[in-house]
């Protein structure tokens, strides 16, 4: 059995050659499901190709369009030969399966019913078009202003001099939403030497420890232990306080948008609508992959592993320090993403000189931003999450983390692309150094 895909109008087609058997369905399923992207929700098969259909077919079928419904979307049979129907009015399916005479009939019908979640948006709220970008804004919230609290010395990072007093404890009860380096063990003796890129997301740690085999874990601790796992930190930016504006993101083009683009459309736009914006953001976002540009550190920054005064960054070390990954890996996948954003163009006086300090680094792996602004994103991925923009983001955030289905993490590179994604932006009004 052979089959090939394609998309028309955004809905996956599959056209089918060959016997649908109990072998060739399980390929087909296969197939299928390794075709569809998170943000994938229509499906239509196409059986002008298949004289052939048994039971193992309609198990096929009936998984994919279980799979469907649990989208919120459609899945239909289109060119359905005459021994295959009479295969599916005999097992009483002609009444549970869609069937369109032609892909073509299907595609158009299909279309006509897809639901528009973005439709309420647009006409309710305020849409943001620059270049490639469109965002749609909702209102968050404003009962508190948005703080960042950093823990530790971005400087002893970069030089590689953090001792055991370096290193602080955070409770997993103690975060929403952070990022920076950090560690899990037994004790802080036993995390030092795997500090590596962290991110904690609603009670759950994602790192990526730097034991050679660039290989992340993944921690999500019962509501009844949360509160007493430590976190071991070298560094660290928490997130105080709500979100004060939603977005939603649908990219025109298919190869999507960069974070880099992303970020200058937020900073753009703030300047000219937000009174409380101060050049600094912290984002979430929970969105389709287009691309995942990555980069990690392979070693931990503990004091003894550099040259006394030489940095992981300089152009004689970097490659020691840090893997990177420039492509195009993950599309389709889904990726939940935590980071900060300074706005070099706007009036940062209202933040010290080390308070900023604080905040990021200027990544030599990073060409999308330029010297317009520094960006400091960590990203987790996750397989089969449907997407859907009409729920709420910290919802969602929090069962993703709970329940979904673990693929990768790593810093995020500014040319990472997402096609699709709900953002979560705070306006940062002031930035506290922790001891």
């Amino acid at each position: 059995m052979e089959a090939r895909s394609e998309r028309r109008d955004g809905i996956l087609v599959f056209f089918v050659n060959g016997r649908l058997d109990a072998h060739g369905a399980r390929q087909l399923d296969e197939w299928a499901r390794e075709e569809l992207n998170d943000d994938d929700k229509e499906l239509v098969i196409d059986l002008s190709g298949s004289a052939y259909l048994s039971s193992g077919g309609i198990r096929t079928f009936n998984g994919l369009k279980r799979e469907l419904k649990r989208r919120n979307g459609q899945f239909a049979l289109a060119a359905v030969g005459e021994y295959p129907y009479k295969v599916l009015e005999m097992a009483g399916f002609t009444s549970v399966f869609t069937l369109y005479p032609t892909t073509e009939e299907a595609v158009s019908d299909i279309r006509k019913k897809r639901k528009n979640p973005s439709l309420f948006n647009e006409i309710f709220y305020k849409k943001i078009i620059e270049g490639n970008v469109s965002l749609t804004i909702e209102p968050g919230w404003m009962t508190k202003n948005p703080v960042l609290r950093v823990t530790g010395d971005l400087d002893k990072v970069l030089h590689a001099t953090i001792t055991g007093p370096d290193v602080k404890v955070k409770k997993f009860s103690e975060v929403t939403y952070s990022l920076g380096l950090g560690a899990l063990g037994a004790d802080v003796n036993d995390a030092m030497p795997l500090l590596g890129e962290m991110i904690t997301l609603y009670g759950s740690m994602v790192w990526l420890p730097t034991d050679g085999h660039s290989t992340p874990d993944f921690l999500t601790p019962g509501a009844a232990t949360g509160g007493d796992l430590p976190v071991y930190t070298g560094y660290n930016i928490t997130l105080d306080g709500p979100f004060n504006e939603y977005l939603t993101l649908d990219a025109a083009d298919p190869q999507g948008v960069s974070i880099a683009d992303i970020y200058r459309v937020i900073f753009s736009s703030a300047k000219e609508r937000v009174k409380t914006y101060r050049g600094v953001v912290a984002v979430t976002m929970w969105g389709v992959l287009s691309g995942f540009a990555s980069s990690g550190l392979k070693k931990a920054p503990v004091a003894g592993s550099l040259p006394k005064g030489e940095s992981i960054l300089s152009p004689s070390r970097a490659h020691e320090w840090m893997a990177s990954d420039a492509g195009t890996s993950y599309q389709g996948d889904t990726l939940v993403s935590f980071g900060v954003g300074v706005d070099l163009s706007a009036d940062l006086s209202s933040f010290s000189p080390e308070a900023l300090d604080a905040l990021y680094y200027a990544n030599p792996l990073n060409k999308g931003a330029g010297k317009e602004m520094y960006l400091h994103n960590h990203g987790v991925v996750f397989r089969n999450i449907p997407y859907d923009a009409t729920l709420d983001l910290n919802s969602q955030v929090k069962k993703i983390v709970t329940d979904g289905e673990f693929v990768d993490m790593r810093h995020l590179l500014d040319t990472t692309r997402l096609r699709k994604a709900k953002i979560g932006i705070a306006y940062i009004q002031d930035i506290a150094r922790e001891p």
